[in-house]
């Protein structure tokens, strides 16, 4: 028997508000969550705009004892995850520990803490050498990415394969992807899978400011990130977490639980070419876009959404638009697309765990979030980008795709159950 993986929880912490619900009600609202960057004084940066998580930690339910513990993304992983499993009515209980597992993206790890205790360590950067006494007793926790899913291990008491998963900004989707490779191998029977990122720092904002790769549309942050649009120049920084509970589908069915939608496709693909250019023909996420079609046994006319990367860069959007064309032919014209980017921005590993999660959500509801911002049309991004407003439309299957530093290339397809 074929085994099938389903996500039957959703757990999100998110520019605009903390929560799966109200993520999903500025979502299909159409509002930005980009503003000034409050989190540090960004005065002297080129970009100064972020959309930022409005995120109280004991607001949240964390314990003073896990606020001092937790790195900002850690924190963010950890009550997304404590809302999955909420929200699945699961009982980890009724589970083998070892066959539960955990599977966590980040691009950038544990930045803000690391960051902060740089500042503290060198007297504000006046010393070479550090004095270590002055670091906090788990600044070794920041240095290692991996305890971003340690945490979240602890959450369900797993003790299966615990992996973080750091691949760029494909991160969320490939540590789903790796997730689902698990159950339908029969290598766990219950996943908690996702990414986390907060990388909100003045590192952060210094390196893309170096490579002009974020807007420097200061005086108008709600209107910043504009992906597809004509006047687009550069992607909005962003943080935040998604974390999903994913099941073997018969077991899911046999507990009465509610499934969002099975992931039924999922493949990653490398350019070999340049860590972070793009070719305009889109072959490469064209390929993975093919693979996880046929992995999940579906025509492309069969795709009723298209929840893209949408990063708002001038060659990432011509990149995907051209895969699009290559892997769905005509029916590329006829099928929604659109860009959560535009509202909540780039949280870098997290963005392909929220892009999923938004997906799954437009399978529940039969709703497609809009893309926000575009207004001028580009000639070479023709397809129908949902411009402004969210659309009721019957789909039963979701295309999601990703775009990462160093080539990769990764797309996950999701259906209707």
């Amino acid at each position: 028997m074929t085994r099938r993986a389903v996500i039957t929880g959703i757990g999100a912490v998110a520019p605009g508000g903390v929560g799966r619900d109200r993520m999903w009600d500025l979502l299909t609202a159409g509002r930005t969550a980009t503003r000034t960057i409050s989190l540090f004084d960004a005065s002297g940066f080129r970009s100064r705009i972020a959309a930022e998580c409005d995120f109280d930690p004991a607001a949240a339910g964390l314990s003073p004892q896990e606020i001092r513990r937790m790195d900002r993304a850690a924190q963010f992983a950890v009550v997304s995850a404590r809302e999955a499993i909420a929200d699945s009515g699961i009982d980890a209980a009724g589970y083998d520990p070892a066959r539960i597992t955990v599977s966590v993206g980040s691009a950038v790890g544990c930045t803000m803490g690391l960051e902060q205790e740089y500042a503290v360590l060198s007297d504000g950067g006046r010393k070479w050498l550090v004095d270590h006494r002055y670091g906090v007793p788990h600044l070794y926790g920041y240095m290692v990415p991996s305890t971003l899913a340690v945490e979240v291990a602890w959450q369900i008491g797993a003790e299966g394969p615990v992996a973080l998963i750091s691949t760029g900004c494909t991160s969320g989707l490939d540590a789903v992807g790796h997730a689902v490779q698990l159950i339908e191998e029969g290598g766990a029977d219950l996943a908690v899978a996702g990414a986390t990122d907060a990388p909100l720092s003045p590192i952060t904002s210094a390196c893309f400011d170096a490579i002009r790769a974020t807007s420097p549309h200061n005086d108008d942050p709600e209107h910043a990130s504009r992906p597809f649009d004509g006047r687009r120049n550069g992607f909005v920084l962003g943080e935040g977490s998604a974390i999903m509970v994913i099941e073997e589908a018969e077991a899911a069915r046999a507990r009465g639980a509610r499934i969002y939608a099975e992931v039924s496709g999922f493949a990653s693909r490398s350019n070999a070419y340049h860590m972070t250019g793009l070719k305009p023909d889109g072959r490469e996420m064209a390929e993975a876009i093919r693979v996880a079609l046929d992995r999940a046994r579906l025509d492309p006319a069969a795709v009723g959404y298209v929840n893209a990367h949408g990063s708002g860069t001038k060659q990432n959007d011509r990149h995907e638009t051209a895969a699009f064309k290559r892997t769905l032919g005509a029916h590329a014209y006829r099928v929604p697309v659109s860009s959560i980017k535009s509202m909540i921005g780039h949280s870098l590993g997290a963005i392909g765990s929220l892009e999923v999660a938004a997906s799954a959500l437009a399978l529940h509801h039969q709703v497609v979030p809009p893309t926000a911002n575009l207004t001028v049309a580009d000639p070479e991004c023709d397809l129908d980008y949902v411009p402004g407003d969210a659309r009721e439309h019957r789909m039963d299957v979701v295309l999601s795709v990703g775009s990462g530093f160093g080539g990769f290339q990764s797309a996950m397809v999701l259906s209707r159950c």
